[in-house]
């Protein structure tokens, strides 16, 4: 399997075997459950999809019963779907934390945290009109020009301005797996990565 899903968990350090704090997050993978194999003659392409986290038939909708049933697995919350996997995998396998080993590297998908409408200073980094001096009044944080005023006499597309920041999709590449931790479904990875505390992430190895 090339990957799967998982929960953040929150931050910590651990001590190397030389003695260094490395700073690691701590996200609980797995245990996901195939729920799907998708072939290329049935749907067009090879894909397997994996499930994490079961929930209640009371909050799952006829569709997804009939989906789950089919795989003859119970309701699951979030689905992903990998591919590049081996022939070995059927509908019900579950994949847990055992996929991934210690130092090796994997790149991490998670959603940002939501900041809101922020200004450019915040969003951009931009660094503000001129200086706090002058007799400048209330323009220190401001954008500055948004372009020419005759032609074209409109704001280019894409232009840096004030918006709503994070809530986007991230992907953090070649982070170090420092520890693994089957018995608890724990995954130790070098560095922060993207999302709050109890978000979904996706792990590739």
């Amino acid at each position: 399997m090339p990957g799967l899903l998982g929960k953040k968990i929150g931050m910590t350090s651990v001590f190397s075997a030389d003695g260094k704090n490395i700073p690691c997050t701590v996200i609980e993978a797995g245990p996901c459950v195939v729920t799907q194999v998708k072939t290329v003659e049935k749907d067009g392409y090879r894909a397997v999809q994996l499930g994490f986290q079961e929930k209640t038939e009371k909050h799952t909708n006829k569709a997804e019963q009939g989906h789950f049933g089919k795989a003859g697995v119970a309701p699951q919350r979030h689905l992903v779907e990998f591919k590049d996997f081996g022939d070995e995998i059927k509908c019900g396998d579950v994949i847990t934390s055992e996929l991934f080993e210690a130092d090796e590297f994997v790149d991490v998908v998670g959603t940002s945290k939501g900041k809101g409408f922020q200004g450019v200073v915040k969003r951009h980094g931009f660094s503000g009109v001129g200086g706090a001096s002058h007799g400048q009044h209330n323009r220190l944080r401001a954008p500055g020009s948004l372009g020419a005023s005759s032609w074209p006499a409109r704001v280019f597309k894409g232009m840096h301005m004030a918006g709503r920041t994070g809530g986007e999709r991230v992907t953090i590449e070649n982070l170090q797996v420092i520890k693994v931790i089957p018995e608890h479904h724990l995954v130790l990875v070098k560095g922060s990565v993207p999302g709050a505390k109890g978000s979904i992430v996706i792990i590739y190895k």
